[in-house]
């Protein structure tokens, strides 16, 4: 990697780092973006809501307004999520290489991005290969280059000797992603099996007005630590909600790197790449399939393991080989994309 590489995030509402504390309250796009800068090294991020520049595990954290353009002169830069902020940067640095890293699903009023970024020659880079190909068959022709790389785990994440309890489950996620769905799969669940507890981890930048039922213990934001010891403890990450569509999922990664099985719905999203093993997936609209896999676990849980694929290791790996791939490098008509 080049000293000439920037990520560009005009999205995070605060500036963070390699520094857990600055992580709280955030998501797993920001724990990726910290990750693969320091594992691609030689990166600078700049941060539209950081104030001041910082250094931490040899990263370089910078403030940026994105009209100003970037200084240095990158030869390659990465925008997180925001296709409008590659479109100015295209304009502030006409022979720069530019990748949109996309990390949510656009809506319904972005798919004008299609002809936009491929007039202006700026690739995309999903998180998953189900992102990927559900982003192919959303936006019109003409498209971008669209490939995709997976979202790093810690390769320390391991399963130890820890127990895990019985009658725990473990939502950890923002409310926004079928916490309510997920209160009514466990109150029928505890109908069945009265023992359950339901511990319900937030990182808290979305506030959801879903009340717990009983047998509910909300932990409110946890730091990583704590989260993944609460991963070792629980039978499981209960998360059989129908809605909201994962990108990738990194806790789902994360829990299943350290021994946890994650409950999930079949064919939504990412699930069905990211979990470890098929017998994770059922139909979640069926209260039947949910007691089913959740009495067999209780019984013996199941045995799993984080993908070798999602190390970290081999992510920036694949981060390393996409970037010095410049054959779908296009060059640009500004004429278009201005």
């Amino acid at each position: 990697m080049s000293a000439g590489t920037a990520i560009v995030d005009p999205l995070a509402p605060h500036a963070y780092s390699g520094r857990s504390e600055s992580l709280a309250g955030l998501g797993g796009t920001e724990a990726t973006v910290v990750r693969v800068a320091e594992g691609l090294g030689g990166v600078t991020v700049f941060q539209c809501a950081r104030r001041a520049p910082s250094v931490v595990n040899g990263v370089r954290y910078m403030p940026v307004v994105p009209r100003d353009g970037l200084p240095g002169a990158p030869g390659t830069i990465l925008v997180i999520s925001a296709w409008k902020v590659a479109l100015i940067l295209r304009r502030r640095h006409p022979g720069a290489r530019i990748l949109l890293w996309l990390h949510v699903v656009p809506g319904r009023h972005n798919r004008g991005m299609a002809g936009a970024l491929h007039a202006a020659g700026i690739e995309v880079v999903c998180v998953s290969a189900s992102h990927a190909r559900q982003l192919r068959a959303f936006l019109p022709h003409p498209q971008p280059v669209i490939r995709h790389v997976a979202n790093p785990i810690d390769p320390a994440l391991r399963p130890d000797d820890t127990p895990r309890d019985p009658n725990l489950l473990l939502f950890a996620s923002s409310p926004h992603k079928g916490l309510d769905e997920v209160y009514r799969a466990f109150s029928a669940l505890r109908a069945r099996i009265p023992g359950l507890r339901l511990a319900v981890a937030d990182p808290g930048y979305l506030r959801w007005n879903a009340g717990p039922p009983p047998g509910v213990l909300h932990l409110g934001r946890l730091a990583p630590e704590a989260l993944h010891q609460r991963m070792r403890r629980a039978l499981c990450l209960f998360y059989p909600q129908t809605r909201f569509v994962e990108t990738f999922g990194l806790v789902i990664a994360e829990a299943n790197a350290l021994g946890c099985p994650a409950l999930l719905h079949r064919g939504l999203g990412a699930n069905d790449e990211v979990a470890s093993d098929p017998g994770q997936l059922i139909d979640a609209t069926d209260p039947r399939q949910i007691a089913g896999r959740i009495a067999r676990w209780r019984l013996r849980p199941p045995s799993v393991a984080g993908r070798a694929e999602f190390r970290a290791d081999a992510v920036i790996a694949a981060w390393r080989d996409l970037l010095s791939d410049t054959a779908t490098h296009a060059t640009p008509d500004m004429r278009r994309a201005s």
